[in-house]
């Protein structure tokens, strides 16, 4: 009888080895990463910190090409949307697999009790912006190739590492740009892996649908001593928001979903009223007079309308504006417009790919437990690579909770982002070193 372990085995404790002896490098990496300051609005630092990767990953044998998405959302002369490329390849006949990690932040905000670009390690954490989401997931995925190389030298196939530009903002000039080049079609990239922080024990599986919308209404402008002789569109509008209170508020959140969305509030489909104005525009900066005496004669509201896969985009659609149409038939006057802004439907990998699968087993293997399959109730950029590539075999994983996100005092846990190193190592080890 043999001794041997079992194939999907035969790496683990030489990769293991590898990124242990990497682990003061994960936290450097990580903490250079979030001392570049790569805001989001208006897009600061992004060619700095494709060149600091640039120069890392040629380091360990990877080719790179950093690519300007010129005419994209956002990119300008001034404020240009570069992203990062890098592609290892080992011998012909096998699949690739590519991490892709955002490299952009939101705003700090208030109420930090440490520098938020400072990179700061303290009780087995690396604090700041973007330390969770996503720069934690992105140095966790150059060690874990940088490990794989050092322990897999014979590999088949190539490892690809993308860091890319506005995941926050949506995408477009990052992912949705080098998707629409073929970066992410299915005869060059076969597996992909996105290392948000949805926690080292589970795996994304994708994302619930987006619509968002503007919704106008039109009145007429008079002294405001005498609205009679106007009409309000602010007035209007409110009976709009009234009748989502009525009707489509307790219509959605009665819908649930077979998709295992987290938290468990967004198994039901959501609509959310990201902004109103109404009136006339907002004075300068500065200005302390008081408004004119003016009956709207306009009112905005953006909508964000979360669906489920269960449900139809053109369906959505129509709910809203068959409330629209109650409220103009009762509402004499009543005049609106809806535009379109952005619409992205959900995604879900099956939950036997070949990435979901080889991620699971890895994560056993590392963690002695079977991971959890979840859904994020917001969308990612697996949204790009499944619409624009085509390619399903995708999954988000990677260190770090979600609920730190975009919150002061942002953190990673070193432990975590070890181990997710280690799964991501397994996973290579795995695919392109096959029994």
């Amino acid at each position: 009888m043999s001794s041997d372990p079992h194939p999907a085995a035969r790496h683990d404790a030489r990769l293991f080895a590898e990124v242990d002896a990497r682990r003061d490098s994960l936290v450097r990496l990580t903490q250079d990463l979030i001392r570049i300051p790569t805001l989001n609005p208006p897009g600061r630092c992004y060619l700095e910190i494709c060149e600091y990767l640039a120069e890392r990953l040629a380091g360990s044998g990877f080719s790179v090409e950093l690519i300007r998405a010129e005419g994209s959302p956002g990119d300008s002369d001034r404020w240009p949307r570069w992203n990062l490329l890098a592609r290892r390849e080992g011998a012909p006949g096998g699949d690739c697999v590519h991490f892709n990690s955002h490299h952009d932040v939101v705003e700090a905000g208030a109420g930090w009790t440490v520098d938020p670009f400072a990179g700061e390690v303290r009780d087995g954490r690396v604090w700041g912006r973007g330390a969770c989401d996503m720069k934690g997931g992105l140095a966790a995925s150059v060690i874990a190739a940088e490990a794989f190389l050092a322990a897999c030298p014979e590999f088949r196939g190539a490892v690809e590492i993308s860091a890319t530009a506005d995941e926050e903002s949506g995408g477009y000039g990052g992912v949705a740009y080098l998707a629409e080049r073929g970066v992410f079609s299915p005869d060059r990239v076969q597996h992909v892996i996105i290392p948000e922080p949805l926690d080292k024990d589970r795996i994304c599986l994708g994302h619930r649908g987006v619509w968002w919308a503007e919704i106008e209404t039109h009145g007429r402008i008079a002294h405001g001593s005498m609205p009679f002789l106007g009409d309000s569109a602010i007035r209007h509008m409110g009976a709009v928001l009234a009748e989502m209170e009525a009707t489509l508020y307790p219509l959605l959140a009665a819908r649930r979903t077979a998709m295992p969305v987290v938290p468990e509030g967004a198994r039901a489909s959501t609509l959310n009223v990201n902004s109103i104005h109404g009136g006339a525009a907002e004075p300068e900066a500065g200005y302390d007079g008081l408004p004119a005496p003016c009956v709207a004669d306009r009112c905005r509201i953006v909508i964000d309308r979360r669906f489920l896969i269960e449900e139809d985009i053109a369906e959505v659609k129509a709910e809203v504006t068959a409330l629209l149409e109650r409220v103009k038939a009762g509402r004499p006057g009543f005049r609106y417009e809806i535009r379109d802004l952005f619409e992205v439907a959900p995604t879900m990998a099956p939950a036997d790919a070949p990435v979901v699968r080889t991620t699971a087993a890895a994560i056993e293997r590392v963690l002695g437990r079977m991971p959890a399959y979840v859904v994020s109730p917001g969308t990612y950029d697996q949204k790009h690579i499944d619409r624009i590539g085509r390619l399903s075999n995708c999954i988000a994983y990677g260190p770090g909770m979600l609920g730190l996100a975009h919150q002061p005092d942002e953190w990673v846990g070193i432990d975590d982002m070890a181990d997710s190193a280690k799964v991501m190592a397994l996973v290579l080890a795995d695919l392109l070193t096959p029994a």
